[in-house]
């Protein structure tokens, strides 16, 4: 099986990012609850993107390429920090943005533009027509002699999901005990996918949960890009006892909730005074639109028992923060 340092990588966060216990949150909820908070990466406002993009961009370099092409929503958190890790890398960045949401001069877009990111809105509802125009673009600018690298939305590709198994590998490093289980937002698909891939490679006994805060069928895409990053690893999550999926979609290794309220990106009334809480109880701030999302479908599945089995329980902080300053909570 090959090592997750055994790719090309460029180095961009500065890890181990801090976990610690929530104080107050544990006594309050009479839980050992930790946080992982990769928003403390030193990119940008921090965030799960760069992990990913260490191995995405690590591979464009490889190839070449100055230029980087990435989407999203209009204040997409992956796109801004593709932009800064570009610009870091000296690599001009295109941002094929969908005209979808918070599209005023607010949030991530003025952040986009002060790292000198190309923004582009398209309006479209399909990914598939942004990647076509990403392509013809991209071969316009071949013709001037540039090499041009793809990044999916979210930079959830196999590639990019082994970043987030490398942090399980960090969370384990830094645990003194095996937590009992990790929790996440799941957004698009590759970050939890990634920490499903880490679990079985350096926590088998820990319980993986998502929060989907989109209405993709993620029990279904997170298991299956996994299995392709494992793949990468010239191994399966068969081969690493991932017991696979029981009939109502769960599996002892991997569970979904959904707390997507009222649409993708759209702040959610019910979630706002989680937010508040982590805020006022433990100085840290989550977004309206992931984070928020993630942590607020947690606490309302622990106060119905759905943790009671799990000593320490780890919600990894994938960031977003700058959400906070283009849209009002709900």
């Amino acid at each position: 099986m090959k090592s997750l340092d055994s790719f090309q990588m460029c180095s961009l966060g500065l890890y181990p990012t801090p976990l610690y216990k929530l104080e107050n949150i544990s006594r309050k909820y009479g839980k050992d609850i930790r946080i992982k908070r990769d928003d403390l990466c030193g990119v940008a406002l921090g965030g799960n993107k760069v992990r990913k993009l260490e191995y995405l961009l690590g591979e464009a370099k490889a190839q070449g390429a100055d230029v980087v092409f990435t989407t999203g929503g209009a204040q997409s958190n992956h796109a801004m920090l593709t932009a800064a890790c570009a610009a870091r890398l000296g690599m001009k960045c295109i941002l094929i943005l969908k005209k979808r949401g918070v599209t005023d001069h607010r949030g991530n877009i003025v952040l986009d533009e002060i790292y000198g990111a190309d923004v582009r809105f398209m309006d479209t509802d399909s990914y598939d027509d942004i990647y076509s125009e990403m392509r013809r673009v991209g071969a316009e600018l071949e013709k001037e002699g540039h090499r041009c690298y793809y990044i999916p939305c979210g930079g959830s590709n196999a590639l990019g999901a082994l970043g987030y198994a490398r942090c399980v590998r960090e969370i384990r490093d830094q645990s003194e005990k095996a937590p009992g289980a990790i929790i996440s937002a799941t957004g698009s698909g590759g970050t939890t996918a990634g920490l499903l891939l880490g679990t079985r490679l350096f926590l088998p006994e820990t319980k993986l949960f998502g929060v989907s805060v989109d209405t993709d069928p993620f029990e279904d895409i997170v298991p299956a890009l996994a299995d392709e990053a494992a793949g990468l690893l010239e191994t399966s999550l068969k081969d690493l006892g991932y017991d696979g999926l029981y009939p109502d979609g769960t599996s002892s290794q991997f569970r979904l909730f959904h707390n997507w309220g009222p649409g993708y990106a759209i702040p959610n009334a019910a979630d706002t005074p989680y937010i508040h809480e982590l805020a006022r109880e433990e100085g840290i701030l989550l977004d309206p639109v992931y984070t928020g999302k993630a942590w607020s479908g947690f606490l309302q599945e622990l106060k119905k028992g759905a943790f009671d089995a799990y000593e320490q329980i780890v919600f990894v902080h994938t960031g977003g923060a700058a959400a906070l300053f283009a849209m009002d909570l709900a």
